[in-house]
């Protein structure tokens, strides 16, 4: 279990490097995330299985329309692709009765950024370059997870 949890926070970590560094979430980080997720439900409560790949697909199915809508109004971009396969990763991790509350969180945090770089000189920075907003799923999947996810690392420790 202690395997499962410490990939869960390293691809974490890495995938919020690379979205505060380059603006991407890569494929090669959010696969093994949901991988990881869905090969720890396995292993730790198979019943719980069918509650993680629906909110795998949950997280996957609810970013993924909120892309294509805002990109057929818009014409452009307006959440990175990225973003779909991190929520469906931590779909896998959490189920989905967890997404409403993460991205909530996710979406909650964001704004609260935001408002605090309208009252610095950040602003003109946050309004020439998109805001990533994986490094908020990530926390919010910490805030949200922390209980279950953590429970286990206190009892193997204990």
């Amino acid at each position: 279990m202690l395997f499962f949890l410490t990939a869960y926070l390293l691809l974490n970590g890495m995938l919020i490097w690379q979205d505060l560094r380059y603006g991407l979430l890569p494929d090669r980080l959010t696969c093994p995330l949901l991988w990881f997720g869905l090969a720890y439900a396995c292993i730790n409560d198979v019943d719980l299985l069918a509650h993680k790949v629906w909110g795998a697909i949950a997280g996957y199915t609810g970013f993924a329309a909120i892309y294509w809508s805002y990109r057929l109004v818009r014409g452009r971009e307006g959440l990175g692709y990225g973003d779909v396969k991190f929520l469906a990763a931590l779909g896998a991790w959490h189920g989905w009765e967890a997404l409403s509350m993460l991205v909530f969180i996710a979406a909650l945090s964001a704004c609260i950024v935001v408002f605090v770089c309208l009252f610095t000189a950040k602003w003109r920075q946050i309004q020439q370059n998109p805001l990533p907003f994986g490094p908020f799923l990530a926390g919010a999947g910490l805030i949200t997870g922390y209980q279950d996810l953590f429970s286990e690392l206190i009892n193997f420790q204990l």
